[in-house]
């Protein structure tokens, strides 16, 4: 296949301002967001903040022992006779609470800006700017930015090394030999100071003396600032080919230039020790990792298609699997806007990382979900603390979490379960892309005391001969009522099959596995459903009445998983009942690609690109690829996930599936579906 057509068909162009469609470079570590100008120059232009984030860089307001997690209000809930807590409420403890939720947060590492200054002095504003034409060179990682500034040309070009997380800026204009144009950094103050989410995602330009800036070094073309916010610190080294650098501001350093020709710098973040490779070096390792990933593994091509919207989808899935390397393929779960800004202090959510990562194995490249893997082992004491709090054996996995794994306060996520397999699930994807011996090795233990846990939340009812879920717990569909929720379909489906997989690793090891994995698994309850559809949970008789709206998680069972407890009649039925009456402005991202799923399995392949195209606000990608979700969360990386996993189980099928090519879109004649290298995993 042409690859580099396919991909280059699909460059993000911008002609003008787009609030809502910053362009970003980055290595999956970290990555810079700018504006039009190919530096953060006039954040005020956008919606959502211009990030520089890092897989590293986060904060503890006051210092990291201020509060821990027995200073939260706990809310203890019946369980089958005894009593479990959960900190889902601030009580009358809401400044423990709320420290708990928003720490650690994901730090704004700095703002790289340019400063324009017209022939009178005045700084120019964004309205000065014209002429604007910026692309996102997807098969090098270089972004070019070109306008003019009162007339005057401007050329930039943006990288950002694989390997550290260096930005390197080349700039080229008259401007320069003018003594206009300058380069500067400003540092924002670390805290959190809203409990409203958000406000929550806006950087702190007040409080000059909550942290401080120091310049360590500087010698000729190079300074080295170090960042101190409480117990947290951190360096930017900066290197250039000409220019001065001077303070300008308590925590703002200014580049004035003093070349004619072009201006190269290079602006590193790090703990310590930031590296500052030549911008030519920077632009050479983009160029060369970039094209190496796009030669990797799986492709898919939808050229010839006669229907309109394929060209559209094809965009997607090319933007979706760059955007995915970029902030969804580093060594932590990612927050749901990756390293774009802040949602929810910075933190990932568990039960997203299905979303986010599931794709990789099945488009071949497995190495950026064992890059984030590997951290569920380096949490497990944490897990496994969470569970025995609780009365539980093994290790819970919580839902919304910092860099440490360590579960906070809120008012939905103590209450999930659906978070619980996902660590078996992806570990069985890592084990078919590498069915080795070290693969069972590497993630035994997660896979082990995850269903440890499992088996032992799963409560036997006597009269009946089943294993139920519930209550307490909040399903996928996080609307309903810790206390009512019994027995939701996705989760029971999801508990039998993540514990049948645990048997599986263990007669793999050669090893005995516990008995009641294989007793749970086996006798797990069916899902509830009345007038031939299946129903939220249990006790919801009202699920296409009050509660169609949130995620239409039923759906679950059967598509992201193999359905082995679904009536398939009962499911399609279920289907067309929630395409009818859902209330698709309440629905996020990744339901979209779920039901495509669910379509595609019950052999309904134009339902399946329906819902997969479907003209929804929450289905809506834009200019930069990423999947747009409201005002204040343009960007929501779960979207751009399940769209992967969903057009590589549409086009390469799935376990115990038809035989035949593209099973998951129409035959008709008005799809040509190509692709190499997809798995059928799922």
């Amino acid at each position: 296949m042409d690859r580099r057509n396919i991909v280059e068909r699909h460059h993000p162009e911008l002609n003008k301002w787009d609030p809502l469609s910053p362009l970003s470079v980055g290595n999956g570590e970290f990555a810079f967001t700018a504006d039009i100008t190919g530096l953060q120059s006039f954040p005020g232009q956008y919606e959502v903040p211009l990030g520089t984030q890092s897989n590293w860089g986060w904060h503890y307001s006051g210092g990291r022992g201020r509060f821990t997690e027995g200073d939260a209000a706990y809310q203890s809930f019946d369980t089958y006779g005894r009593q479990v807590e959960y900190p889902m409420k601030p009580g009358d403890k809401a400044e423990a609470y709320h420290w708990l939720r928003q720490n650690p947060h994901r730090l704004q590492l700095g703002r790289i800006s340019f400063r324009f200054v017209s022939e009178d002095g005045t700084e120019v504003q964004a309205e000065d700017l014209s002429e604007i034409h910026q692309q996102l060179n997807l098969w090098t990682g270089i972004l070019c930015s070109e306008y003019t500034v009162q007339g005057v040309p401007v050329k930039v070009t943006t990288a950002c090394h694989p390997e550290f997380d260096t930005i390197g800026l080349k700039v080229e204009s008259p401007l320069l030999r003018m003594r206009r144009l300058q380069v500067y950094v400003r540092f924002p103050a670390p805290d959190m100071t809203n409990t409203a989410w958000a406000k929550s995602v806006y950087p702190d330009w007040d409080n000059d003396g909550r942290h401080t800036t120091e310049l360590v070094e500087a010698v000729s073309g190079g300074a080295l600032l170090a960042r101190t916010m409480d117990d947290d610190r951190y360096q930017v080294r900066w290197s250039w080919n000409a220019g001065r650098l001077e303070r300008t501001g308590a925590h703002e350093f200014t580049l004035l230039p003093d070349t004619g020709a072009a201006l190269e710098c290079s602006i590193g973040f790090a703990l310590q020790t930031p590296q500052t490779p030549s911008f030519g070096d920077i632009v050479n390792a983009s160029e060369e990792h970039w094209e190496a990933f796009w030669l990797s593994g799986a492709a898919i091509d939808f050229a010839g298609s006669a229907d309109p919207r394929a060209f559209e989808l094809e965009r997607r899935v090319v933007l979706s699997q760059f955007l995915c390397a970029m902030h969804s393929g580093g060594s932590l779960p990612p927050q749901e806007t990756g390293h774009m800004y802040n949602s929810w202090f910075g933190k990932s959510h568990l039960e997203m990382h299905w979303w986010h990562a599931a794709h990789f194995p099945l488009w071949r490249r497995e190495s950026y979900l064992l890059n984030s893997m590997d951290w569920y082992r380096g949490i497990l004491p944490v897990a496994r603390d969470l569970a025995k709090s609780q009365g539980y054996a093994g290790a819970r996995w919580p839902k919304m979490v910092g860099f440490d794994g360590k579960p906070c306060p809120s008012p939905v996520a103590p209450g999930l379960i659906w978070q619980q397999p996902h660590p078996i699930a992806l570990a069985e994807l890592i084990y078919k892309a590498d069915p080795t011996r070290e693969t069972l090795e590497r993630f035994k233990d997660v896979v082990f005391e995850s269903a440890d846990f499992m088996v032992s939340f799963a409560h036997w009812n006597e009269g009946k001969r089943v294993y139920e879920l519930g209550p307490p717990l909040i399903p996928a569909q996080e609307c309903h009522a810790m206390q009512d929720s019994k027995n939701p379909p996705y989760e029971l489906e999801y508990w039998k099959y993540g514990l049948e997989i645990a048997v599986r690793w263990a007669e793999r090891l050669q090893l005995a596995a516990d008995p009641k994995w294989g007793e749970v698994a086996g006798a797990m309850a069916k899902p509830r459903q009345a007038d031939g559809v299946y129903l939220s949970h249990e006790n919801c008789p009202d699920t296409f009445t009050a509660k169609n709206h949130d995620h239409p998680s039923m759906l679950g069972a059967l598509g992201i998983l193999p359905g082995t407890l679904i009536d398939r009649g009962v499911m399609l039925n279920t289907l067309y009942k929630v395409k009818e009456v859902w209330k698709w402005g309440s629905a996020w991202g990744w339901d979209f690609p779920m039901c495509a799923m669910t379509a595609a399995r019950l052999g309904e392949p134009d339902l399946a690109v329906d819902f997969l195209m479907m003209d929804a606000a929450k289905n809506t990608f834009l200019t930069n690829g990423h999947n747009y979700q409201r005002p204040g969360l343009s960007a929501y990386l779960p979207g751009n996930g399940g769209l992967l996993a969903a057009v590589a189980l549409m086009a390469a099928g799935w376990e115990g599936g038809p035989q035949a090519g593209n099973p998951g879109f129409p035959q008709d004649g008005s799809w040509s579906v190509k692709w190499e290298g997809l798995q059928p995993w799922l």
